[in-house]
């Protein structure tokens, strides 16, 4: 898959099919896997299903986040434009992957982050109380919590997902890739306001980014930093506190 094309979902979703054919007949011990894909229509049907799978711990709650999944996949179909982005940017940087099979299988980043896609329409739709039951769930099954009055674009990467926090308000633009354990969260003096990270940014392993601050565009946040005042687009943030390196001359403050 060509690192500048992106499917169409329907395509997308005849790969996949392919994909599951083909690994249920390779291997005997993927075939649930495989026919659990199998057995639905579309893209949209099957991400439904998973997320009811993978974030409810019992078949009331798994029944109850399949049939909302569904309900916002049907009302908004950006939804599955955006899930269909997402795991093509899982397989587009990821040289280990060669298929969207595993990554949809398997991958709990991408899972939660289309939990979480569902949870924010239904709190846009004034549907709060059970858009925080999805984070919840997603937090307990999976280790990841992203509030749903969070904004995320598109072509997003939480690669491995482990202890990552997405606080309330925070807006994450289109390309970004965030690794494990990080936290993205308001400052508690001020909680009205929330980090804004920009399209293409890294943020490694471990990375803390707090308050009312801008991470510029394709900017990097190294592992463990911690980030509480703005990074210039292109800049690299690290350390406790982090400071500035690889900036062009123009984006490093005066001191």
């Amino acid at each position: 898959m060509a690192s500048a094309e992106f499917l169409s979902t329907d395509d997308l979703w005849q790969r996949i099919r392919r994909e599951a054919e083909a690994a249920a007949a390779a291997d005997p011990f993927l075939g649930a896997q495989a026919n659990a894909i199998l057995e639905h229509h579309d893209i949209a049907g099957a991400l439904a299903s998973l997320i009811g799978q993978r974030i409810g711990s019992v078949t009331a709650h798994r029944i109850r986040f399949t049939r909302a999944a569904s309900e916002a996949f049907a009302a908004e179909p950006a939804l599955i434009d955006a899930a269909s982005r997402d795991l093509q940017a899982i397989v587009h940087r990821d040289p280990a992957m060669t298929g969207l099979l595993p990554p949809l299988l398997n991958f709990k980043g991408y899972v939660a982050l289309q939990a979480w896609r569902v949870s924010n329409w239904l709190w846009r739709i004034d549907r709060a109380e059970l858009a925080r039951l999805m984070q919840s769930a997603a937090s307990d099954q999976l280790q990841v919590s992203i509030h749903p009055s969070a904004e995320i674009g598109t072509q997003v990467l939480l690669d491995h997902g482990t202890g990552l926090i997405v606080g309330a308000l925070v807006r994450i633009g289109d390309e970004a890739t965030i690794l494990q354990n990080v936290t993205i969260s308001r400052d508690q003096d001020d909680p009205r306001r929330a980090p804004k990270i920009g399209r293409g940014v890294f943020i490694s392993a471990g990375a803390t980014i707090i308050g009312d601050i801008s991470i510029g565009d394709f900017a990097k946040i190294g592992a463990n930093a911690l980030v509480t005042t703005d990074v210039p687009p292109g800049c690299t943030a690290v350390g406790v506190p982090a400071r500035l390196t690889n900036c062009a001359e123009a984006a490093v403050p005066v001191a």
